[in-house]
């Protein structure tokens, strides 16, 4: 018997994300990479005095609580490495490994905002975005448990597209920093503008995708008929 209800595309077979989220995970994850070993090594070794003024300041910031740093930078890692495999390959152990990888992350986040670089702007980005990806990681694990695959896989996807968007500021700072002589906004000032705009530019992305999949739904492909014992088709 055939069914001709829709299914979701994010339990498809076929690959169900346009070529621009596509495009949008894997640059962010570079992006987070290769910020989370940049900023180890900066703890490893002193900042440099020939380094940028402001690039220098930060170093010096963030190595003032090194600790802390590392024990939010080397899970969130973790979890970008893992999100792959979450995202497109749908591997069981990633699924299970990402939950209280994305827990230590969140918590992490929180104690590293009482030392927001951008004061309060950016600390209200951090305890707002990362209040939705604590609450969209905890939707996803309650539906797990609740064996509901289809909207455990939505809110955990929605959570990783959160978390990417600490990748997304990332270039947002790097346009600050590139017009600071003509607007002489200092990382104090601009970084928690940056904090908002880049997590809003993933969270909303994702978001629009999402429901636009739900406004959209795919067909589910027919499967070919099985003849039983008997000859008929099933």
């Amino acid at each position: 018997m055939h069914s001709n209800t829709a299914i979701s595309p994010l339990n498809s077979s076929r690959k169900p994300f346009p070529l621009w989220l596509r495009a949008g995970f894997w640059i962010c994850t570079a992006i987070a990479v290769a910020v989370v070993i940049r900023r180890v090594f900066a703890l490893a070794a002193p900042p440099r005095s020939s380094a940028a003024p402001q690039l220098a300041a930060l170093d010096h910031f963030f190595a003032s609580h090194a600790v802390l740093t590392l024990a939010h930078i080397i899970p969130a890692l973790a979890f970008v490495l893992v999100a792959p495999f979450v995202v497109f390959r749908r591997r069981i152990w990633a699924e299970s490994l990402i939950f209280p990888l994305g827990a230590v992350v969140g918590v992490t986040a929180y104690a590293m905002s009482v030392h927001a670089v951008g004061g309060w702007i950016e600390r209200s980005a951090v305890l707002f975005f990362n209040s939705l990806f604590l609450f969209s990681l905890l939707s996803a694990f309650l539906y797990r448990s609740h064996q509901n695959s289809s909207l455990e896989r939505r809110w955990l996807l929605r959570a990783i597209a959160i978390l990417l968007g600490i990748a997304t500021t990332r270039p947002v700072m790097g346009v600050f920093f590139a017009t600071s002589p003509l607007t002489h906004l200092t990382p104090r000032q601009f970084f928690g503008m940056a904090f908002w705009i880049g997590f809003s530019i993933n969270t909303l992305a994702f978001e629009f995708w999402i429901r636009h999949q739900a406004r959209h739904p795919q067909p589910q492909e027919q499967p070919q008929s099985m003849p039983d014992a008997a000859g008929q088709a099933l």
